[in-house]
Order: C-alpha cells, then sequence, then structure tokens
C-alpha cells in the first residue's frame, strides 16, 4: 500500500475505503515538507484533534528557539519529541519525517535539509498507534485541520521511510553503457556505466524508491534539445547536472559545476511535471562520484559521502540492507554545487 494519504493545497489522495478506516496504523510514516518563516513567532505546522469517541491529537510545531516538536496524545496518554534548529535551518527546505512501530515501542522523529543533504533525528519512545479515521479526516478536511500556509504537503505512508541520500531518476533515463544506452531501472550490482572522467566503471548498487509527486519529490521534465538531451527526461528536483560551458570558467573559475534540477525550471527548458500522484526514482551507487551521460546530458552519480563510517546513518538509508563493508567512500563530491542564486545566475547567462 505504502503511501495511501497524500495532501496540499490543491488536491488530496486518500486510498483506502471507509470500511478500511475502522482500524489502527501501528507501523508508518508521516512526511511533512515545509519552508519556515523568517518571523519569530511560533508555527503550528499541521495539527488534528478529536474528542469522539476518545479524545486524540497529533500536532506539529515550530517553536522560536525550540526547533521541531511532535506531540501525540491519546486517553490522556502523550508522547513528544523535540529536534532542534538552528538560524540556517530555518531559511532551508525541510523534511520532516515521523516514524513509528508501536508493537516494537520505536518511533524517530528527523529532519532533513533535501537542499543540503543533512539528516538528524531524535528517538521518540513509546509511540501509540495512529487511528485510519483520523488520518482520513487529516487528508480530506483540511477544515478540521490545522495546516499551516509553509507546508508544501504531508503524506502517510504505511513503511518507515528511509533517510539519507535519494534516487533522483525516473526509471526510463537512459544511461550510456559502453556501446548503448540502457535505461536505468535495468542496471544491475556488477553492471557497467560509462563515466567522463573513469570510462566504464561497475554499477556498486542500484536504488530505488517510490515517492510523492509533491515538493521536493516533484519531478522536473528537462527537455531536448538544451544541455546536450537527445530526448526529454524526468529527474527530481536534486538531481544536479554537470554543467561545463565556456560561461562557467569564466563565471566561477572552474572547468565545470552542479547544478540542481529545480534551479534550471524556467518553463522552456525545464519545466514541472505534475501528471502523476507517486513517482518512482532510481540510482546507482559507483566506486567514485561520477559523471554518467542520460540521453546526451551529464548527470552525478548518488553521492553518499562517509556514510560507511556511520552506522546509524547506515541503517536508516535506503543502503541499510547493503553491508558497509561493500560501500565506497565519497570524499569530495566531483565538482562544486552551486547555491542558489549562482545557478539562477548562470542559467539566465547560458540563455542569454
Amino acid at each position: 500500500m505504502a503511501w495511501f494519504a497524500i495532501s496540499d493545497a490543491e488536491r488530496q489522495h486518500f486510498a483506502l475505503s471507509q470500511s478500511q478506516t475502522q482500524s489502527f496504523l501501528a507501523r508508518g510514516s508521516l512526511v511533512v515538507e515545509t519552508r519556515l518563516s523568517s518571523d519569530a513567532r511560533p508555527r503550528t505546522l499541521l495539527a488534528f484533534h478529536e474528542r469522539f469517541p476518545w479524545e486524540r491529537s497529533l500536532s506539529l510545531q515550530a517553536i522560536p528557539g525550540g526547533g521541531i516538536v511532535l506531540i501525540t496524545s491519546q486517553q490522556g496518554e502523550s508522547a513528544h519529541a523535540t529536534l532542534e534548529l538552528d538560524a540556517c535551518e530555518r531559511s532551508d527546505l525541510l523534511r520532516i519525517t515521523y516514524s513509528w512501530d508501536s508493537p516494537a515501542r520505536w518511533g524517530r522523529l528527523a529532519i532533513e535539509r533535501p537542499e543540503r543533504g543533512s539528516v538528524r533525528s531524535v528517538l521518540m519512545p513509546r509511540p501509540r498507534p495512529l487511528w485510519l479515521e483520523d488520518i482520513r479526516t487529516m487528508t480530506l478536511s483540511h477544515s478540521l485541520t490545522t495546516l499551516d500556509s509553509d507546508v508544501a504537503f504531508f503524506a502517510f505512508s504505511d513503511e518507515i521511510e528511509p533517510l539519507g541520500p535519494m534516487p533522483s531518476l525516473t526509471a526510463s533515463v537512459p544511461l550510456l553503457t559502453q556501446d548503448a544506452y540502457r535505461p536505468v531501472a535495468r542496471f544491475q550490482r556488477g553492471d557497467f556505466v560509462q563515466t567522463v572522467e573513469h570510462g566504464p566503471v561497475p554499477v556498486l548498487a542500484h536504488i530505488r524508491r517510490t515517492v510523492p509527486a509533491r515538493g521536493s519529490f516533484r519531478p522536473v521534465r528537462l527537455r531536448a534539445p538544451y544541455f546536450g538531451l537527445q530526448q526529454d527526461i524526468f529527474v527530481a528536483p536534486d538531481q544536479k547536472l554537470v554543467l561545463s560551458k565556456p560561461m562557467v570558467d569564466y563565471m566561477f573559475g572552474c572547468e565545470a559545476v552542479l547544478v540542481p534540477a529545480r534551479h534550471l525550471v524556467n518553463g522552456t527548458s525545464a519545466i514541472w511535471h505534475d501528471l502523476a500522484l507517486t513517482t518512482t526514482y532510481h540510482q546507482l551507487v559507483l566506486p567514485e562520484h561520477e559523471t554518467m551521460i542520460a540521453a546526451g546530458a551529464a548527470v552525478e552519480s548518488l553521492f553518499i559521502g562517509r556514510m560507511r563510517r556511520k552506522p546509524e546513518e547506515h541503517a536508516q538509508s535506503l543502503l541499510g540492507a547493503l553491508s558497509r563493508a561493500h560501500l565506497p567512500e565519497h570524499m569530495l563530491s566531483a565538482h562544486p554545487v552551486l547555491r542558489p542564486f549562482e545557478a539562477i545566475t548562470l542559467v539566465e547567462h547560458c540563455a542569454a
């Protein structure tokens, strides 16, 4: 079932029938994406409170000087978790994930900064299961739910959702091998993919994940013939393209830079793609952080940093099923990553 409830300001989706909602979700995840306003007042990002047939509530708040606070309550018993925020984080896009496994008495509140790739989490002991009817009401009846205007979307999954490095190429994106193109979804461990830096290199892992097509997961359509593309491709907003035009050397003093697809959206060469409710992304882990060729465009492979040295970070990621001993270390990004205003300036100059 996975993502069964997805809601934003324009569209709401709930996949279960009325009869199916008369039970509890003992294990699952709530994902909320938001940017926090610059004012210093407390903000209720998402809240729900019901008194019939028993009292229960869920509240996710941003507290100035106190960070993100999650409080759940049922029949007088409450549980809460807090993650501190610094001033820099308040200006970033935040992906807040609350995951719980009530039978295991385990819960986790996490904050990710998709634009920077950082993750922080804290455990939440003895979480209570959520009633599916309450999730239905939260998703479909915004008049009965407090939802801050800064929230891009929220969604519920019946899985413990992973944290950390995310895949970012849709299944049909063709990647160059030694002699032909092959859809990224068809690559397996041990296959070879062509790279700009080192020629053909082996694939160490292929990861995939289905996510709501909203917020930082909202697909971007990169259009041919821009960026050297031979055909249109669909990627995640955080998939980085490798740009190496003469303007790059002139403006930044280096041969190439990485630009997230979100900063390329201009209504012409790159546009938002909003047709699907969810989308499935794929990516490849290579021995180094490499440049691959996707339908003629230069794109980065998955950057995992030094995850193999961080057991907790590894365990909660999409790579958790793989032995840390078999993972590479990506010490440095292959090229500098442009900040938002730098990327926008470069795109404007290249289009001029």
